[in-house]
């Protein structure tokens, strides 16, 4: 669907160029109209003349005194003829139309009209027709005006009424398209506000919004507030769950511990126990999960301040194995959420820990459009590439001597897919452990900020 800044201007555009057409048709029928009227007086004018220079012979037979009659009519082809028609006498011709006979059409009501015919070589003429009444003989006079060089001034008039017309149209789109873009900077800033929004910075838009979008813009805060509200309703009521289960699995811990159960029943129970826990820790991180830049305070991520933070945690964790821990982040806020970043690079950077010998080495960068390139590497003893590959699934564990219950790379790997992002296994080239490559993309309406 097209934008509507350019609808706008397509059917403003329209509309002007309408007007344009039609106002230079108007004008070029006016100035045809008026210079046909301004002929029209002048041929009555000079049939009036002509009229007047209509005198008998003594035989009774109508002529036409050439001495009171205007030159032009006398020379061959001038442009200007006349033909009288006196009753049944005859006509009397101008000698400016030579041999060529002058298409005859009287009125057919009234006393006068005109109508265009063709004269001596195809010149263009407009014929005035009209009836009289001479010392009581009834008379026709047609008089006819060349208006080749009319038209040709009519013509000239309206292309340089053209050549004014186009800088003005032009100058009205150019106006129009200004007047189109400042109407619609409103939307534009509702446009920017919902950027800041997806990117976590702002949890509602706000500023002053004309009235015609101001019930938009309440509904998409309504549903903005309903969004986190929900987001956080359901991570308390996980959470909620999870600590109303902490001592119903406890008990199961103990009763499986009973020396008096038989060894199958305390497997059994062991079994069922530890299957209950891992699945409520593993609902517990999904809970956690809030998405490609979830709104509301805190929603950005920034490895520069995090990242140091995290590291004290882990090595404080993995203490009294001393490792050392180097992390690189990027000083800037990314668009994704903080909660879901950290248990991404947490799951990562702890699982380097385990495996570690003594080095463990955290990156994380800022890609093109705000992406987010992880890297987590150490110089632990590696894996294969169908190691790597197991290590995807949920649950896997590829050494049961280290701690865990292996939901650290299945819960990685739903974080990923989360933010439609990749996820790869390969060996570090400094370190010469594993190394884990995290790319995940901004979300299409996220902008980077300091």
């Amino acid at each position: 669907m097209k934008s509507l800044r350019s609808r706008l201007l397509r059917t403003l555009a329209l509309v002007l160029l309408a007007l344009f057409v039609a106002e230079w048709l108007l004008l070029a029928v006016a100035i045809r109209r008026v210079s046909e009227d301004g002929t029209l007086t002048h041929m009555a004018h000079d049939g009036d003349g002509i009229l007047g220079a209509l005198e008998w012979q003594p035989q009774g037979l109508p002529q036409v005194d050439p001495r009171r009659v205007e030159g032009v009519y006398l020379v061959p082809n001038s442009g200007s003829y006349y033909v009288m028609r006196v009753g049944a006498l005859g006509q009397l011709r101008s000698p400016s139309l030579s041999q060529f006979d002058l298409p005859l059409a009287p009125p057919a009501q009234g006393d006068t009209s005109h109508y265009h015919a063709d004269g001596p070589a195809g010149q263009s003429l407009i014929v005035r027709a009209s009836r009289h009444q001479v010392d009581g003989r009834p008379v026709e006079l047609f008089v006819a005006e060349e208006q080749s060089a009319i038209e040709r001034e009519m013509w000239r008039l309206s292309l340089a009424s053209l050549a004014v017309f186009l800088p003005l149209l032009a100058a009205a789109l150019v106006l129009q398209g200004l007047a189109v873009r400042r109407a619609l900077l409103p939307l534009m800033a509702v446009r920017d506000e919902l950027r800041l929004v997806g990117a976590g910075r702002h949890a509602r838009i706000g500023g002053d919004v004309p009235p015609e979008i101001k019930p938009l813009v309440n509904e998409l805060n309504r549903l903005l507030l309903l969004l986190q509200r929900r987001l956080k309703q359901s991570r308390a009521a996980v959470g909620d769950l999870a600590h109303a289960l902490k001592t119903p699995l406890a008990v199961l811990f103990r009763v499986a511990e009973d020396p008096g159960l038989a060894p199958a029943q305390r497997e059994a129970v062991q079994a069922q126990a530890n299957a209950i826990r891992r699945k409520l820790e593993r609902e517990l991180r999904r809970a956690r999960l809030a998405g490609p830049a979830a709104p509301g305070e805190g929603a950005c991520f920034q490895p520069a301040a995090e990242l140091p933070e995290l590291a004290r945690a882990l090595r404080a964790i993995h203490a009294p194995k001393v490792i050392e821990l180097e992390v690189d982040g990027v000083n800037l806020l990314l668009p994704f959420d903080r909660e879901d970043m950290l248990e991404l690079v947490g799951n990562l950077a702890d699982n380097a820990c385990k495996w570690a010998r003594a080095r463990v080495s955290v990156v994380a960068l800022a890609g093109v459009g705000g992406s987010l390139h992880l890297e987590v590497g150490d110089d632990g003893p590696g894996c294969t590439p169908a190691q790597a590959q197991a290590m995807q699934e949920r649950g896997v564990r590829l050494d049961e001597s280290k701690p865990g219950h292996g939901l650290g790379l299945a819960i990685v790997r739903d974080i990923v897919d989360l933010y439609e992002g990749t996820l790869d296994f390969d060996t570090h080239p400094v370190l010469g452990g594993l190394r884990v490559r995290v790319v995940l993309p901004a979300p299409p309406s996220a902008t980077v900020g300091e």
